[in-house]
């Protein structure tokens, strides 16, 4: 007989709506142009400080929890927009869901710095790890995963992999499903990395204003990205199809 997980306590149930809320009011200060610290966030819940500390111990817990929580609600957004596509068209959805991240970048810059421009250090293992863990990622690369069943794109043999990059996918930090992946197929792990600093770098630039503002406008350097990596997912038969989604999303106001 299954064990059934034991209901939650009244007082887990209030500090996880103190999370929630301590998200919420994170989100907003971004939202408004204010400075994120613990004193503005304890402000804005009616606490002290000190009281927020039995719950973030510092700065850094603070950033590292909203941004989490952010990251995953953005996520929920773009997986439900893709999802009026059937789960047996993964091109369909993340052809969506790559046009609204790019949308809530530039919709929400703050929020989208937070998350992905949040340095880590190199020696700092424990927040790098937690990096695995961004549901973004996940759900990014599980489209792609899809992708390469359908399609089978090449992908480099290890043998011709630079070292590290062969370290980097044998034993990766990145927010991807790896153990199902034969040890022999890791390469695929290298198109999952490449294909996301694409669609990051090209987003980035746009939402931190590090561009021309005609070409943010127009979306045409977005759209040419997206585009780019087509063939290189064994896409190029779907491209007439895949283009018009990409430019009805581009057209959404």
């Amino acid at each position: 007989m299954a064990h059934l997980r034991a209901p939650a306590t009244r007082r887990e149930r209030q500090r996880e709506a103190t999370y929630d809320e301590i998200v919420t009011v994170s989100a907003r200060l971004l939202a408004e142009g204010g400075d994120l610290s613990l004193r503005a966030v304890a402000a804005g819940m009616g606490m002290t400080a000190p009281a927020l500390y039995r719950y973030v111990a510092n700065y850094q817990q603070l950033v590292d929890l909203v941004a989490f929580e952010l990251d995953k609600a953005a996520t929920a957004d773009w997986a439900e927009a893709a999802s009026r596509f059937p789960e047996d068209d993964p091109a369909a959805r993340l052809t969506v869901a790559c046009a609204r991240f790019r949308q809530w970048a530039l919709a929400k810059p703050r929020e989208f710095a937070l998350v992905f421009a949040n340095p880590i250090a190199a020696a700092d293992t424990e927040r790098r790890e937690l990096l695995t863990l961004a549901t973004s990622g996940h759900y990014f690369t599980d489209l792609m995963w899809q992708i390469w069943e359908l399609y089978q794109f090449p992908y480099p043999a290890l043998d011709e992999l630079d070292p590290a990059i062969r370290q980097a996918v044998l034993d990766p930090l990145i927010p991807a499903k790896s153990d199902h992946i034969p040890t022999e197929d890791r390469g695929l792990l290298w198109i999952y990395m490449r294909a996301w600093s694409a669609l990051y770098g090209v987003v980035t630039l746009e939402s931190t204003g590090h561009c021309d503002p005609r070409v943010i406008e127009s979306g045409q350097l977005f759209r040419a990205t997206i585009l780019d990596w087509l063939e290189p997912l064994g896409l190029q038969h779907e491209r007439a199809r895949l283009t018009t989604i990409l430019d009805e999303e581009l057209a959404r106001p």
